[in-house]
């Protein structure tokens, strides 16, 4: 197993903790600091194993922080959403 997919297991592992422990935030700090490791640890993975492998860690990465994903998508609808009806008027 290569580095990369080690540290990806290990971010893994982390993320699980941390969803285990109480926070009175929602883990939303956490969560921004998973976010800001993970993406070089995704792009190593990526760069060390190929493209294929990248996409299946960032499919688990994902699924482990879901909903800053589902709150980027509504934003971005929302943000289309606007202007596209700021060009119609």
């Amino acid at each position: 197993m290569s580095l990369s997919l080690i540290l990806a297991a290990l971010w893994a592992l982390a993320a699980n903790v941390i969803a285990m422990l109480p926070s009175r935030d929602y883990h939303w700090r956490a969560a921004y600091v998973l976010i800001a490791i993970g993406i070089p640890i995704l792009g190593y993975v990526t760069w060390q194993n190929g493209p294929l492998i990248g996409l299946l860690i960032l499919v688990m990465g994902m699924s482990v922080l879901r909903w800053p994903v589902i709150y980027l998508t509504r934003w971005i609808k929302r943000r289309t959403r606007d202007s596209g009806e700021a060009s119609k008027s």
